[in-house]
């Protein structure tokens, strides 16, 4: 199978989930996250907001604002191709849909913070295999926006999967480009890789 197929299919399990499920499911994500020392420790998150069945760590963005951290959403980059920007979230910041329909801050250019800032990015994942990697949606955003994790030498954020634990593949084959994760929660466990 391809990984446009295993990504549709994956998807369109995610998407089947009921609401009631999703919401479990992701509570329980939100407990094992929250208990690690690495959540902790972190100032400055960068998070998502769901969207197309992931994971909702919206418990988690609570639990970041209650806890005095600084929280960070993606924003889709103007000018260059399949990037983000991170941009500071605060419960009155205004929200607008992006080409793909995901909410992000509606932002100016100063309110945009470099991703190697950041204590701890949270992505969602369609899929993921134990060593790491992970399938997206297919447009190569983080991978392109975390390219700097694979070299450079300046402080680095940590890498996190939120998934269900149905969206485990075997393996994965990484391309070249291809940024893994450090650790994948799911609702049952926490892989270290």
């Amino acid at each position: 199978m391809t990984g446009a197929n295993i990504r549709k299919q994956l998807r369109s399990q995610r998407k089947s989930l009921s609401a009631d499920a999703r919401f479990l499911l992701s509570e329980k994500i939100t407990s094992i996250l929250t208990s690690q020392t690495f959540f902790l420790r972190a100032k400055r998150v960068g998070i998502y907001l769901a969207n197309d069945g992931e994971i909702d760590p919206s418990s988690i963005l609570g639990i970041c604002q209650k806890s005095s951290k600084q929280c960070f959403l993606p924003v889709i980059h103007p000018l260059k191709v399949n990037r983000l920007h991170f941009a500071r979230y605060q419960q009155n910041t205004k929200l607008v849909a992006n080409r793909f329909g995901i909410l992000e801050p509606c932002i100016k250019s100063s309110e945009i913070v470099a991703s190697w800032s950041l204590d701890l990015i949270l992505m969602p994942l369609v899929g993921f295999d134990l060593d790491g990697n992970r399938l997206g949606m297919g447009g190569g955003f983080y991978d392109r926006t975390l390219a700097f994790t694979a070299a450079d030498q300046r402080p680095r954020p940590r890498l996190v999967g939120l998934a269900y634990s149905f969206q485990k593949l075997k393996t994965i084959v990484p391309q070249r480009w291809d940024i893994p994760v450090e650790h994948i929660i799911t609702e049952n466990e926490i892989i270290d890789v």
